[in-house]
């Protein structure tokens, strides 16, 4: 399993379009190969910064499945025009839990 974490940063007064968009936007994360759901999280310190955290099977089903399909093109087509600069994402790997 992969963790997707793309850090976002949504241009002042936008944060309830952006929230809304991505609401919108669900079903295509949860359609996408690979695909096994998604947070969205809101910083407390910078309300202007959010986290997407998504879960993949692979780190391809992200990478080259969801990233060249038409569902990304409505993806960005929804959030990006909140986008104050292009998100930073980067992929993880769990090595270590606290859960049983």
């Amino acid at each position: 399993m992969i963790t997707e974490i793309a850090q976002i940063d949504v241009k002042p007064g936008t944060e309830k379009e952006f929230e809304a968009a991505v609401a919108k936007a669900r079903p295509l994360f949860l359609r996408a190969k690979g695909g096994k759901g998604f947070e969205l999280h809101k910083s407390i310190e910078k309300p202007q910064r959010y986290r997407l955290v998504a879960k993949w099977e692979t780190l391809e089903n992200h990478t080259v499945d969801f990233r060249g399909s038409e569902d990304f093109t409505a993806w960005r087509a929804l959030v990006g025009p909140y986008f104050a600069s292009p998100p930073e994402v980067e992929h993880t790997e769990t090595v270590l839990t606290t859960a049983g």
